[in-house]
């Protein structure tokens, strides 16, 4: 009886045994997946985005490699609008193989951008020549907002800083290989010196 009574008492311990296996294992699997991730972790390329412009035509990032960018985010009914003109005329002196600029619309903002592609681009191009590429109407912000500005404003993307898009006309420069440079807000000039200079390839 004595041997019968002790087998059992071994078969207990043994199940037992082999019924929290599976949980510290699972745990290890666990911190091992966590670990991983982490270290896989890589900060995404300016240059795998595309977009729209204003008229419909696939936008690919993918050109822009060489090229010094400034990003804008605009609206036609905003204080800061009259800096359309600014904007073209530091295009217009440096724009072209190395330095570009890149307007994007948006409605994010006290609802100053309301008008269509088409809208815009007509305002645009009667109002103050623009000649530089605009995108499609783009949310900058939110839950909906364009995977461009997500790399813009997330350090853990860019891998250089965090951003705010705080209002219209805030500006982004993006080096020619590709690397997040500035972010400045809605009143600071497009014609501003380190802007310039940043155009100019000083």
């Amino acid at each position: 009886m004595r041997n019968i009574v002790l087998a059992f008492a071994g078969f207990g311990i043994l199940t037992a045994c082999n019924r929290t296996e599976p949980t510290a294992s699972a745990s290890q699997e666990t911190v091992e997946l966590a670990i991983n991730t982490e270290n896989t972790m890589e900060e995404m390329s300016f240059y795998d985005f595309k977009t729209k412009t204003l008229t419909g035509e696939e936008f690919d990032f993918s050109n822009l490699q060489g090229k010094r960018v400034l990003i804008v985010n605009t609206a036609s009914e905003c204080g800061f609008t009259p800096q359309y003109e600014q904007l073209q005329e530091l295009y217009k002196e440096f724009g072209g193989e190395k330095f570009t600029i890149i307007g994007f619309p948006s409605n994010d903002f006290g609802k100053q951008e309301p008008g269509s592609n088409e809208e815009i681009a007509t305002f645009c191009e009667k109002n103050y020549g623009v000649t530089f590429p605009m995108m499609d109407k783009t949310p900058v912000k939110g839950d909906d907002q364009h995977e461009v500005y997500s790399w813009l404003t997330h350090k853990d993307q860019n891998g250089v800083d965090d951003a705010k898009v705080s209002w219209n006309f805030n500006k982004f420069l993006v080096d020619e290989n590709g690397k997040w440079v500035a972010h400045y807000g809605s009143k600071t000039s497009p014609l501003d010196e380190e802007i310039m200079n940043f155009a100019e390839g000083k």
